[in-house]
């Protein structure tokens, strides 16, 4: 038998010992067993080539992993990514590192990582990470007797997860971890998911502040690049957001804010300042709830289910303010016709006064003298005269009149054309204002909005949430 073996077997055999004992026996430990154990390390190294995979030129080498997940630290709409701390293990044979039989195995720390070959396996979707290091780095090697290797590390990643907010805060999102061989095609190394065990553990436990995790699964497949086919390994999760944070944070302000608007509805026409002063604060308290929320969302053109709900709840208190503005145009408009009115009544009465006590003859007398004045004033310009001086045919004033005329023709079809587009429109307009049902109490457009704006609102509600929730 080979020395190197027989030092490998009497270094296991040492090893199982110590493992086997209930207590480390560190008083009956010799310093000769130590270095047996560092021998056979050594011996394993020997010749050891880390440039080359095992089974390099022979069939491609299948690496199994799983992993274990520690926590999800945050999911950013804003940056479109998730931060997650994993436990990564990595399974594969090398039988250049065989020492003994299946049964003996040991645990060496991260530097004898550095020393053998382990696959160059990276995230697709990675933006950072981080390997823990306290107190010591989180990595872990176990070999087997047979050559298998357990590589194991604890790390903090953030990962990609483009997401689609159509729905948001309605909405359930689709994040994956992407895991692939960076180098080495499927023609070198094949992933795989581990096979006699759950491939992934601890999801049950993760608990997360807006997100429920109600699905995950693993996928299996295969990436064509330009340099080759690789494998990809992939832990889809189906995250469901919960609705809770947003119901107190915005959905139940902003209804409050609307029926705010409508106190305004039983609030006298004639108090100006209460009523105004409500409506413009109930506008400028959803503008501060919108902004609020936009601030927390990447700027995406698309509009998403928030959009639609705060859009329609700035619609319905704007409206309320210009419900006010309508009663209070009405009331004005009503009391300026009954002053015309009433101005037009004591100006015929005050003109009768002024007949009956002036005498009537000298009155007739002096109309029909005022009449005559002005029907010679009339016959007068009636008689123009004009002293016109002959025109001769092709002279430069023949042809400057036509132009004139031509002129004063284009302008005079032009006013036409005006006048009729204005006539017309005033008819379209008195035959409007004759279909629109007059308001003869103001009192009536706050009576009917505190109504219709309620149900309106209701109507919306019983939309909206059956749309994104059914």
């Amino acid at each position: 038998m080979p020395l190197g073996i027989s030092v490998l077997m009497l270094a296991c055999g040492l090893f199982s010992t110590i493992r086997s004992s209930p207590s480390p026996p560190s008083d009956t430990l010799s310093l000769g067993r130590l270095k047996n154990v560092s021998a056979a390390i050594d011996v394993l190294l020997e010749g050891y080539d880390i440039r080359l995979r095992p089974s390099f030129g022979g069939q491609p080498l299948i690496v199994e992993m799983d992993l274990e997940i520690a926590s999800f630290d945050s999911i950013s709409e804003v940056n479109m990514d998730y931060t997650v701390t994993l436990y990564l293990n990595q399974y594969w044979k090398d039988e250049r590192l065989a020492f003994s039989d299946d049964s003996e195995h040991m645990t060496l720390t991260s530097d004898f990582a550095e020393k053998i070959w382990v696959p160059d396996t990276f995230f697709a979707n990675d933006k950072n990470s981080f390997l823990h290091d306290v107190t010591e780095k989180n990595k872990m090697v176990r070999l087997r007797g047979d050559g298998h290797i357990t590589y194991g590390m604890r790390f903090t990643t953030t990962l990609a997860c483009m997401m689609d907010l159509h729905h948001y805060p309605l909405d359930s999102q689709n994040c994956t971890v992407e895991i692939e061989s960076y180098g080495y095609t499927t023609d070198d190394v094949v992933m795989m998911w581990k096979a006699d065990r759950h491939p992934v553990r601890g999801v049950e436990k993760v608990q997360l502040p807006q997100f429920k995790i109600i699905e995950y699964r693993t996928i299996t497949t295969f990436q064509y690049l330009a340099t080759g086919n690789y494998n990809r390994l992939s832990l889809s999760f189906r995250l469901q957001r919960s609705i809770g944070y947003f119901i107190f944070q915005t959905y139940l302000p902003s209804i409050l804010i609307v029926m705010l608007s409508w106190v305004s509805f039983w609030i006298n026409h004639e108090a100006t300042s209460a009523r105004v002063a409500l409506g413009i604060t109930t506008v400028l308290t959803m503008t501060t709830i919108s902004t609020g929320v936009r601030s927390s969302l990447p700027r995406i053109s698309y509009v998403k289910a928030i959009d639609i709900y705060l859009v329609m709840c700035f619609v319905f208190v704007f409206t309320a303010l210009l419900e006010y503005a309508a009663v209070n145009y009405t009331y004005w408009e009503a009391r300026a016709k009954k002053k015309k009115k009433k101005d037009k009544r004591e100006a015929g009465d005050n003109f009768e006064m002024q007949e009956m006590r002036m005498s009537p003859i000298p009155s007739l007398r002096n109309r029909r003298r005022l009449s005559h004045e002005l029907n010679g004033a009339n016959d007068c310009r009636a008689l123009p005269t004009f002293r016109m001086s002959p025109i001769v045919r092709g002279s430069p004033y023949l042809s400057r009149s036509v132009a004139h005329s031509q002129k004063r023709l284009r302008q005079y079809l032009k006013s036409q054309r005006r006048e009729k587009l204005l006539k017309s429109i005033k008819e379209k307009a008195i035959y409007l204002k004759r279909k629109i049902p007059s308001v003869k109490d103001v009192n009536t457009i706050d009576k009917f909005s505190r109504f219709i704006f309620p149900a309106l609102f209701g109507i919306f509600n019983t939309v909206y949430w059956c749309f994104y929730l059914l």
